[in-house]
């Protein structure tokens, strides 16, 4: 029997591109769950319901939803979980990945514009789906799998409030899997690093920081979104890695080594 047969996974930045989050949804389905997709582009989120459904016999509601200043951020939030129950009826796993932010803008000259954009789309967004999906997530003893980085690791130059936001995260889960650990839901926080299309684009604009980028990586190579991110989210949330909560895994090919 597959992992997730039957069980519901919301996924946030899951449409389909070669994205870490269309990487995890491709992961998750290929273990028999059901999916809900959020993001800002709808033919995307279509375009994963449609591959997803029909390569792996699941259902994928999609769910058109941007967390962004507006006042109506947390409704937004609020209606996709409502959605989600009135679908599916249960939220096994709660995977928190979309993220936006104004990288390459130093500290000096971030407007609050800038320093919103990455706060809302990354810590807000985090924040209310935890808080919504808390209830159901504690009747099926759920699991929750957070996005920080590297960034907020290692204090990269230029992503001030993408760091900023990921370290909230982080601040964030390990609270959650303190508080909800009595509720047996277990909690952790993954910093990825793979080939993505956005890389790709980076190598092509700029071929020899991309090269020098590579070269850290002592595995030599950039992760895959579903074998090296997917795969690990898979097991953060299965019966077998129940019992780790509140802990921060850096998937960067031995480039996150830390005390």
């Amino acid at each position: 029997m597959d992992i997730f047969d039957g069980k519901v996974a919301i996924i946030t930045g899951g449409g389909k591109a070669k994205s870490i989050g269309y990487g995890i949804a491709v992961a998750y389905a290929k273990e028999g769950a059901n999916l809900v997709l959020t993001g800002r582009n709808m033919q995307k989120l279509l375009d994963a319901k449609e591959e997803l459904e029909q390569l792996y016999g699941i259902r994928v509601l999609p769910m058109q939803a941007d967390v962004t200043p507006d006042d109506d951020a947390e409704d937004i939030v609020k209606n996709v979980v409502a959605k989600t129950i009135e679908t599916f009826g249960r939220i096994d796993v709660l995977i928190n990945n979309a993220q936006a932010s104004a990288s390459g803008v130093p500290l000096a000259i971030q407007t609050k514009d800038h320093f919103d954009l990455g706060i809302y789309s990354g810590l807000y967004a985090t924040f209310y789906y935890m808080r919504e999906c808390y209830p159901y997530l504690k009747e099926t003893q759920g699991s929750v799998i957070n996005f920080a980085s590297g960034a907020g690791l290692f204090g990269n130059v230029g992503q001030c409030s993408y760091a900023a936001a990921k370290e909230g995260i982080r601040g964030l889960s390990r609270v959650a899997a303190t508080e909800w650990g009595k509720d047996n839901i277990n909690v952790n926080i993954v910093c990825p690093l793979a080939m993505t299309s956005q890389l790709e684009n980076f190598k092509e604009a700029y071929p020899e920081a991309y090269e020098k980028n590579l070269k850290a990586v002592p595995m030599g190579r950039f992760g895959d979104p579903e074998k090296d991110i997917g795969r690990v989210c898979v097991l953060l949330g299965s019966p077998d890695f129940k019992y780790m909560s509140g802990e921060t895994l850096t998937l960067e090919g031995g480039m996150g080594q830390r005390p």
